[in-house]
């Protein structure tokens, strides 16, 4: 059964095909650095927090195509080095894996979620219902913007 639809040259896949799981921090490291810090070794996608974190994969037509690192301290969940296939992004999946987490804090009382979004992802996270805390700040040649979103 084929679940894409080709709208003018662009496919879009239908995001009830997508199966999110838990998943080791180990899976997550070739994606992350493929998408992410193409230039930096594998080795490098290493976290010391990874240890300490829930890992979550989107999985269509049994291809991993997103990862992300959700952290939790007390009420408040900080995801982090949330990836998407260049391929798969624009076709809801990183929207999809979003509410995913969005939900799953909430399951577990959480009452705030937030990352560190790089300054091209800030309309995404916008759309989403997060807003700027005000706080920058630049690492790795990278800027970012601290968003959260109040869970109720």
């Amino acid at each position: 059964m084929h679940n894409n639809i080709n709208c003018k040259g662009l496919t879009i896949i239908n995001v009830d095909s997508l199966t999110i799981e838990q998943i080791r921090p180990q899976l997550t490291w070739r994606l992350r650095r493929d998408v992410l810090y193409p230039s930096e070794p594998l080795s490098a996608m290493e976290m010391d927090e990874d240890a300490n974190a829930l890992h979550f994969g989107a999985f269509y037509e049994d291809q991993l195509v997103s990862v992300v690192s959700l952290f939790q301290t007390g009420t408040s969940f900080q995801f982090r080095k949330f990836a998407v296939l260049p391929h798969m992004q624009g076709k809801g999946v990183g929207k999809t894996l979003l509410q995913y987490l969005i939900n799953f804090a909430k399951a577990q009382d959480g009452r705030l979620i937030w990352c560190n979004a790089r300054s091209t992802a800030v309309n995404f996270y916008q759309k989403a219902g997060f807003v700027t805390t005000g706080q920058t700040f630049s690492k790795q040649g990278f800027d970012y913007e601290i968003f959260e979103k109040v869970l109720l």
